[in-house]
């Protein structure tokens, strides 16, 4: 284990939360009635609908097809029938069609695919189509399907994976109590991605404010090609070219992607997800969902499937103490506020996040000072306040020049800005605008 690493930039709530939840283990929820399964779930194009109202279905049957390179498979999340195909709130504040599956509380299906314990003997390609058959994607967010990021150009050498536990968000401990109480499959996930890339270095990257899960990795790793790379406490160290450059020193190239860099990253609960659709045969169905926040009377950790409504998590997790002024699916800096209780759990879904009114405060932006808070802050070291005017006074061809699509959208300028300024809206605003054009 090497010394503690970080980046450039960034900052640290001075309460993250986490104190709430980081010793609960994880709970696994009971069979409910109901679920509505999303049916994007994942970054690019949404999967084939290949079932229809009252099919009867099994636990892990194939509902909707992969539809393309970038899309990915999704499962049944138990036995039961397809009451109807309807429009639900989403995630993003639009509804989107989802699958309402009645459980018939039998929980029947076999794994679809052959346990491989024998992995090591499997080729690149054989493992690579086991974990887009899985429907694995990015669990960290962004839902990128797993395979595409593990299928690197050919005229891109990589040399690197890392695997992100650094659970940089204020109050989500899921991938914390996930590597603290799992550490050998998140593991055992990372050698099957080395293997497949072919890589000379695989590393975990971490912070130090989880000695419980670097102990238990380092473990789990010993006598492996896993090293455990132990990272300072700092806001955005998840981010992934922050985290590239704190483990390996490498810098992402302005609009390049992680292989330019000679990395690939993936996240810890993809990791786990790998283990599990290559050495036991299934498919991704549920994950590990932090349930916090100060109005929620039992926060924790907890085992959902997916489709699971927002409501019912907050129902295992005791219910609320007090009325929520926010809810919010992920965490604070990057998550997104919801509307209504109705919204399910995705494979993206790492937190669900009930803030009190007297901490969800309403307030009006004031003229920025100059103070050049956000310039101290950013990651990416652009400068917030002169892109924010310059998108408030429609220049975007002056935003564009400043790397205003290097943004990480994280969050950090926003937080530290005495003004108050909706940094972080105007920026995703602009990069929208961008993008149409091009």
């Amino acid at each position: 284990m090497s010394k503690v690493k970080s980046f450039s930039g960034g900052m640290h709530p001075e309460y993250d939360g986490k104190s709430l939840t980081n010793s609960c283990g994880i709970i696994e929820a009971p069979l409910l009635e109901k679920y509505l399964v999303p049916l994007m779930e994942n970054a690019g194009k949404p999967p084939r609908l290949c079932v229809a109202k009252g099919d009867k279905i099994k636990k892990y049957q194939l509902i909707a097809e992969a539809d393309g390179f970038v899309s990915a498979h999704l499962h049944a999340p138990t036995s039961g029938v397809v009451v109807q195909i309807r429009e639900v709130p989403g995630p993003m504040g639009t509804p989107v069609t989802a699958v309402e599956i009645e459980a018939d509380g039998y929980d029947h299906g076999e794994a679809p695919f052959a346990p491989w314990e024998e992995w090591h003997s499997k080729t690149p390609q054989e493992l690579l189509g086991r974990i887009r058959d899985t429907g694995i994607v990015g669990m960290g967010g962004a839902a990128f399907p797993s395979h595409v990021k593990l299928s690197v150009p050919p005229d891109k050498k990589v040399d690197t994976l890392i695997v992100n536990g650094a659970e940089c968000e204020p109050y989500l401990t899921a991938d914390h109590r996930l590597m603290a109480e799992y550490p050998q499959k998140v593991v055992t996930g990372a050698l099957i991605m080395g293997q497949i890339l072919n890589v000379s270095r695989i590393f975990i990257g971490i912070e130090e404010n989880k000695p419980d899960a670097i102990a238990a990795l380092g473990n789990a790793a010993a006598g492996t090609a896993v090293q455990i790379q132990v990272l300072k406490v700092r806001y955005p160290q998840g981010a992934e070219k922050q985290l590239i450059y704190a483990v390996t020193g490498r810098r992402v190239p302005t609009g390049g992607l992680p292989f330019d860099a000679g990395c690939v990253v993936q996240n810890a609960g993809s990791a786990a997800a790998v283990s599990d659709g290559v050495l036991l045969g299934i498919p991704l169905v549920e994950r590990v969902v932090t349930v916090s926040g100060e109005a929620v009377k039992n926060p924790g950790n907890f085992k959902l499937r997916i489709g699971t409504p927002v409501i019912e998590a907050v129902k295992l997790a005791g219910g609320v103490t007090e009325e929520p002024g926010k809810l919010i699916l992920g965490g604070p800096m990057m998550g997104f506020a919801q509307r209504s209780f109705d919204v399910p759990v995705a494979k993206n879904t790492s937190g669900i996040l009930l803030l009190p009114g007297r901490t969800a405060l309403n307030f009006s932006s004031s003229p920025c000072i100059r103070c050049a808070r956000c310039v101290e802050v950013c990651p990416m070291k652009l400068t917030p306040c002169l892109l924010c005017a310059a998108i408030e006074g429609n220049r975007l061809d002056l935003a564009q020049k400043g790397h205003v699509m290097d943004c990480l959208e994280c969050g950090a300028c926003a937080y530290v800005c005495p003004s108050r300024r909706p940094l972080v809206q105007q920026f995703r605003r602009a990069k929208n605008e961008l993008r149409k054009k091009k």
